[in-house]
């Protein structure tokens, strides 16, 4: 199954970041792409960059970013296509939005939304509202999950997914700093998951989105142009390259934390050395 990972422009114009989304979104489904991800605040803009202040959620147009949801869903029902799209999410009672990635599937529903929950220092300072759990999806057989950002300091977040069985973790991020792509390399090794990892075209200088496969290493990359591209890549269980990661290395991972290996292990030595005292 074809992925599609996003680096699309990030403007203060609502309407233009959907029209880019949209754009992007006909682009993946042309080269047979199944899933698209795009970054945080792809369409509602991120924190400073596009939104200012926190003061301004409460003159933001909401109503503009729901018609253009309701679109970029219409286009997934046209193109049998799910997207992954970053956006914030208001709440009620006065708290800031949460900065969420909404998920819509192929029949253009909105199959869930996956809302931020480590925020960063700045992040709390009335910008965002944390969110709560993690979540999964399935398409065509393969389970996904979500994280943004600062998350990928957050080992837990991805071994979380490992024990919740999803194949790959579409990470959303406003830039991906070098640190950042080491870490998003080290999850991917040590969890034996894919990692699309999707950024803004105008933070491609500081590092580029692509695709990292099971074994750590990045499959394929977009362009470090600041104009939008997209990079495709594969997910295929049965490929023999990533028959270690896959096939070995994650299930003998998943039964040496559950810890019974080894107590059979002790067991049977005991029983060994005390059969050779006799």
């Amino acid at each position: 199954m074809k992925v599609a990972t996003a680096q699309s422009d990030v403007s203060p114009e609502i309407a233009v970041n959907g029209a880019v989304i949209r754009e992007l979104i006909n682009s993946a489904a042309r080269q047979a792409a199944r899933v698209i991800n795009f970054c945080e605040g792809a369409l509602s803009g991120y924190a400073k960059p596009q939104i200012g202040s926190p003061d301004r959620w409460r003159d933001f147009d909401w109503d503009r970013q729901e018609a253009e949801l309701r679109s970029i869903a219409e286009v997934c029902r046209q193109l049998r296509i799910f997207a992954v799209v970053g956006a914030a999410h208001r709440l009620s009672g006065g708290y800031p939005p949460h900065n969420s990635l909404y998920v819509f599937a192929d029949d253009g529903r909105l199959l869930t939304r996956y809302d931020k929950r480590y925020l960063s220092n700045s992040e709390l300072g009335g910008w965002y509202t944390p969110g709560v759990q993690p979540i999964t999806f399935e398409v065509d057989g393969h389970r996904f999950g979500c994280a943004v950002c600062i998350e990928c300091q957050f080992p837990e977040v991805f071994a979380e997914y490992e024990r919740l069985g999803v194949d790959a973790v579409l990470f959303s991020s406003y830039g991906i700093p070098p640190h950042f792509q080491i870490a998003l390399q080290a999850h991917a090794g040590l969890n034996c998951l894919w990692i699309a990892a999707a950024t803004p075209a105008q933070k491609a200088h500081k590092g580029v989105g692509g695709m990292i496969g099971p074994d750590g290493q990045w499959i394929n990359r977009c362009s470090q142009s600041l104009e939008p591209s997209l990079a495709i890549a594969t997910l295929d269980r049965a490929d023999p390259a990533y028959e270690v990661p896959l096939q070995k290395a994650r299930p003998w991972r998943a039964r040496a934390r559950q810890g019974e290996i080894y107590r059979e292990k002790m067991v049977n030595d005991l029983r060994s050395l005390n059969r050779s005292r006799y």
